[in-house]
């Protein structure tokens, strides 16, 4: 990283905490504080995560964006994008939230994974039979997050903003853990959302980049290649199974995974 973007890095990422503590409308970053790349997008969300860890807990899992090659499309990527969950934004369902206390919320329904051990950083790629090895449990969740009304047609023009912005991560609902996971097809396993008691969206195990445990390698090894690694006891969400929805106050949300279970979310 250069002397420049080491300026802006800090910058940049107090910037971000005072668009979210005062609940502002999404926008471009200014220019002067706007990541240049991918890389320094990441810096960014690395100093974003350190400022919200004062209010939200200290970093405790992980979650992946942009698993499909339409939504890296729409944003001008041919990859991913990775986000750090905080501990005190991860809560067992049935949860409730307040929906005005996000900008404009949006939720995901996801297959979860807790770390059984730890996966350090390493030379080579991680295949998927050694990420699988250590995973403890699996469990349905629903994700939080926060678009705060961005405009998506000019997203193309701000992907690395997205990796600053943590990925607009706020939180996770997770269902009960299943720890006989292995015996389930993960990939064949059926997902469906409702919202107040109507189906609102279906989609399978393989929906996310093939399989839940491909997404799951996929952050181990981006991870592994920043120098750092899963713990034991990480929580990794894997991709939406469900185009992503908005719920409003009054909205009870339930999504079910079939013998993984369900988890709600009501919304005030």
């Amino acid at each position: 990283m250069d002397v420049h973007a080491a300026r802006r890095v800090p910058r940049a990422a107090q910037w971000l905490v005072r668009q979210h503590l005062l609940r502002l409308p999404s926008r471009p970053m200014p220019v002067a504080l706007a990541p240049r790349d991918l890389a320094e997008g990441y810096a960014v969300q690395d100093a974003f995560v350190a400022l919200k860890a004062e209010h939200c807990g200290p970093p405790a899992g992980h979650k992946i964006a942009l698993t499909s090659p339409q939504m890296q499309a729409m944003v001008g990527l041919r990859t991913p994008i990775a986000g750090r969950l905080h501990a005190r934004q991860m809560v067992g369902g049935p949860a409730s939230v307040r929906a005005a206390d996000y900008g404009k919320l949006l939720v995901e329904f996801e297959i979860g994974f807790r770390m059984g051990a730890d996966l350090p950083a390493r030379a080579g790629a991680y295949a998927v039979e050694e990420v699988s090895a250590v995973v403890a449990t699996a469990a349905p969740a629903i994700e939080l997050a926060d678009d705060r009304g961005a405009d998506y047609a000019t997203l193309a023009d701000r992907a690395f903003e997205l990796a600053a912005d943590n990925a607009w991560n706020e939180g996770v609902v997770l269902g009960a853990p299943v720890p006989h996971w292995r015996a389930l097809d993960l990939a064949a396993l059926h997902g469906a959302a409702y919202v107040n008691d109507a189906k609102v969206g279906e989609g399978r195990g393989a929906d996310a980049m093939g399989h839940p445990l491909e997404a799951l390698r996929w952050i181990a090894n981006h991870l592994s290649a920043r120098g750092r690694g899963l713990r034991r006891g990480d929580v990794v969400i894997t991709g939406s199974l469900v185009r992503s929805k908005f719920p409003v106050a009054g909205d009870v949300l339930r999504f079910e995974a079939g013998p993984l279970g369900a988890v709600a979310l009501r919304v005030t």
